[in-house]
């Protein structure tokens, strides 16, 4: 009571004396704090209850005020007082002691409002970055401390200062290797017992030193370096101890210095950071225990549809998300904390994003999600694949997409050989899982490999496609006069075209835009080029269409599932992968056959393989089995890669001996098609009826003979029709970039 008697009127006399000139009010408080010292003799008493806290703010605002009066970058007599007498030396080691009680709290205070006020660089300053780093130490020291919250502020608006200017960093890397032998260089060694008199033979005008030449510490405050966990880069380790605090906000936070620390571009910085500390293990270890956390079963959907939350900002309302489905909160948790991880690894420096990524690979991709996805439990693979169909969905960082790919398909680019699908263990069974007997895990998996093809990662195109079509040993390259004589231009046993009223599209008028992004699509084939691309259009387009026979078709008897609404889709779809292929290497036309290996088997590669042998069941399969795998398939024919365009969507290619293409293996269900059909009473009223109902334009009614049979020639015709305007889309971007 009488000290707080004692302030108030030690203000009111202030507020009547003369003003005096800003030092001499500077070191008044100064003074006025360090005769605390001399002459209380109660060190029990709160610092809340002495004046100090009091002084400490003056001497911001004289510093602040002085700053203001002078002209930028010119540092007055009060800062030079601070930074001659050592005052954040002093002050440090007042708040280390606590001393009175409150003081460590008072002294973070002190320190931020500093670096946040004045403008003026004080880091360079010896006489600053020293003791902040020894202040730095302190931070996190104790979980829940009654400081936590000063001691993130302050170690926030360090790191803001070093984003600034990252080339202060290097003030904070403890390289005491590289002390050692520049010390020994100079022949000299320094007694550990002097005392720090804040000099430096390296210090430049007003104090300043090179971040190079002076990055160490006082002993006394300093930790063993001997261990990773007691870090060179006390900051960071500082941060980290911070994030396991039991206060969101503080988590958050110290979360968000770090963001700021991974992203400096200084190397070293980067090198220290993914050696000497824990960061690596902070992500990949929390990553695993959200992950472990989970229920052992999930419904795919809710996996899939749980709202996206970005890290830091998910809301806590257990009743609610309890409410909703089991392991609702446990999940956002994981996929937030993913979140985090991913934007980390995005905003990090390159060589410390990649060090960051594959930590998440091995620590968690390879220790604890691989044995979930090669489980032999039917309930268990579905659970894991639809959480990493999550995971792949939500990254967006380069480098940890790719660590992430190469994780679920190896690294490998050269060609493929049945004897070596199995060479990757975890790859091969997530292929054989597109054909698993579980049609919930089939689909689940045909989807994780769709959000695969739709990543910006040509190593996902290269590993499951390309490898097995960079020869285009899939083609026969006889001479001519050896070939198959045509007719009209077609094989003898084409069809027999005739106009069809849905070419109405091909007309000039109707022709498809052709911004910069068209360059990206293949040329046609030179094989069988006509001096007329419209004939050649036509012929291709035309192929598809009328692969299945009329008695087969039923959309042109419902309104809305014309060929036209593929031709947007297809528009738009293309234009969209061509921005994603657009710095890949893939334009030109197919390598020409001399400079290719046609002698060497041609195997179609483990994937193609699969979608194709799923293909050829299409009368036998589910329904949504058949859209999944038209999907994928129809996501790899929109690719602007010459040797898939001719492999996919090249009806007239001259296939090798005991080889198949998508055109071939249709043809051969159309065949199994035409012997079916008429083993069923009434087919095309069944088509249709079965049409209506898949449509919601019929309800549901008697069950139907055959359904599954019909409901495959369904998608069959409407996987033809999506395909006839993936080409013509693909062949008029290429003619309106032909020169």
């Amino acid at each position: 009571m009488f000290s707080k008697f004692t302030s108030i009127l030690q203000h009111a006399v202030e507020a009547l004396a003369p003003s005096l000139p800003l030092q001499e009010d500077f070191v008044y408080h100064w003074k006025a704090i360090t005769h605390y010292y001399i002459e209380t003799s109660d060190d029990k008493a709160p610092v809340t209850d002495t004046n100090i806290p009091s002084h400490l703010e003056q001497m911001l605002d004289i510093l602040t005020q002085e700053e203001g009066e002078r002209e930028s970058g010119e540092t007055g007599p009060c800062m030079e007082y601070l930074l001659h007498h050592k005052i954040l030396e002093t002050l440090y080691t007042l708040g280390k002691a606590d001393c009175p009680p409150g003081m460590k709290q008072q002294v973070l205070t002190f320190y931020t409002k500093l670096l946040g006020r004045i403008r003026q660089p004080l880091l360079p300053h010896i006489n600053v970055h020293r003791p902040v780093q020894k202040l730095v130490r302190l931070c996190g020291e104790v979980l829940a401390a009654p400081t936590e919250n000063e001691e993130i502020q302050f170690l926030c608006i360090v790191c803001a200062k070093l984003k600034q200017d990252p080339y202060l960093v290097n003030f904070f890397l403890e390289n005491k290797g590289k002390r050692v032998d520049a010390k020994g260089s100079e022949g000299a060694k320094e007694d550990p017992s002097a005392p720090d008199t804040g000099q430096n033979q390296n210090a430049g005008p007003e104090g300043a030193a090179s971040p190079t030449a002076d990055n160490e510490e006082d002993s006394s405050g300093a930790a063993s370096n001997t261990t990773k966990s007691n870090s060179n880069y006390s900051l960071v380790s500082s941060l980290l101890n911070l994030t396991k605090s039991p206060d969101g906000r503080i988590v958050v936070k110290a979360c968000e210095g770090l963001m700021l620390l991974v992203s400096l571009p200084e190397p070293a910085a980067a090198k220290c950071l993914t050696e000497n500390t824990e960061l690596c293990e902070l992500l990949t270890d929390r990553l695993a225990a959200f992950y472990r956390a989970l229920p052992q079963s999930m419904d795919p959907l809710d996996i899939e549809t749980v709202e996206s939350v970005n890290w830091g900002l998910d809301v806590y309302n257990l009743k609610e998300d309890a409410a909703a489905f089991t392991g609702k909160r446990a999940l956002i948790s994981f996929l937030s904390w993913l979140d985090y991880c991913d934007q980390l690894i995005k905003e990090a420096q390159r060589t410390a994003a990649v060090v960051l990524a594959r930590a998440v690979r091995e620590r968690f991709f390879v220790s604890v999600m691989e044995p979930q996805l090669m489980q032999t439990s039917e309930v268990g693979i579905l659970t894991s694949t639809a959480l990493l169909n999550r995971i792949i969905r939500q990254v967006t960082s380069d480098a940890l997409l790719q660590e992430t790919v190469y994780f679920l398909l190896g690294e490998e680019t050269g060609p493929e050989t049945p004897a070596g699908i199995t060479q990757n263990p975890l790859r091969h069974r997530l292929i054989e899982h597109c054909d698993h007997l579980s049609d919930e895990i089939s689909i689940m998996t045909l989807r994780l490999f769709e959000q695969l093809l739709q990543k910006p990662c040509e190593h996902v195109l290269q590993n499951l496609v390309l490898r097995s079509l960079s020869e285009r040993n899939y083609c026969e390259n006889k001479p001519q006069d050896e070939r198959e004589p045509l007719e009209n231009g077609q094989p003898h046993d084409a069809v027999d075209l005739e106009e069809d009223p849905l070419f109405s599209d091909l007309s000039p008028d109707n022709r498809l835009s052709s911004p910069d992004w068209l360059s990206c699509s293949p040329p046609p084939s030179t094989d069988h080029a006509k001096p007329d691309g419209k004939t050649e259009v036509h012929k291709v387009v035309n192929s598809f269409l009328c692969l299945v026979p009329d008695e087969a078709k039923s959309s042109y008897q419902v309104e809305g599932t014309g060929y036209d609404t593929y031709l947007r889709d297809a528009h738009r779809q293309f234009r969209d992968y061509c921005g994603i292929c657009q710095r890949w290497d893939w334009r030109g036309s197919p390598k020409p056959f001399e400079k290719c290996n046609l002698d060497s088997p041609f195997f179609e590669g483990h994937f193609l393989k699969v979608l194709f042998d799923r293909m050829g069941r299409i009368l036998d399969q589910p329904y949504d089995v058949n859209l999944q795998v038209t999907s994928v398939l129809s996501k790899l024919a929109l690719l602007p890669h010459p040797h898939l365009h001719e492999y996919l969507l090249d009806p007239y290619i001259n296939l090798a001996p005991g080889c198949r293409s998508l055109f071939s293996v249709i043809v051969r269900v159309v065949g199994d098609l035409m012997l079916r059909i008429h083993r069923i009473p009434d087919f095309t009223p069944k088509l249709l009826l079965v049409r209506k109902r898949l449509l919601g334009l019929e309800p549901e009614g008697l069950s139907i003979d055959h359904v599954t049979l019909l409901e495959g020639v369904i998608v069959l015709e409407e996987f033809c029709k999506e395909l006839a305007a993936i080409a013509f889309v693909k062949y008029h971007a290429s003619a309106s970039t032909s020169p």
